[in-house]
């Protein structure tokens, strides 16, 4: 059974950083890619940031590119979301997901870590 657990989020000032941590288990992820999505308040899923297992290939929203790093430790399993210069428009529950190269739509999905930037 596929399990992401998240952790990581938490309040941090303006400016500050964070890094998010996906534990992924329950089968191999090597044909996979892992993505991280973000739910504000009042306001729709988005897509934050990807990364394709094998290759490392990575994919950012606009509204991230040069402030957050996607990376991943074969080793642990684990994908990382560096987040650098945060901003308070980047308060949201953060998700981990993860869906197969042969698939569009993303099959698993972790419970959420809340991060918090206050002004």
């Amino acid at each position: 059974q596929v399990q992401l657990v998240e952790s990581g989020g938490g309040l941090v000032q303006v400016g500050g950083s964070l890094r998010l941590s996906c534990a992924a288990s329950g089968r191999s992820f090597s044909s996979y890619a892992v993505g991280w999505f973000r739910q504000a308040p009042g306001r729709e899923r988005e897509f934050v940031s990807a990364i394709r297992w094998n290759s490392g290939n990575t994919d950012y929203a606009d509204s991230v590119k040069g402030r957050f790093t996607i990376s991943r430790d074969n080793a642990k399993n684990t994908v990382y979301l560096q987040m650098n210069s945060l901003r308070p428009e980047d308060t949201a529950v953060y998700f981990c997901a993860a869906r197969s190269l042969l698939r569009k739509n993303y099959d698993y999905w972790g419970q959420g870590t809340q991060v918090t930037v206050s002004s």
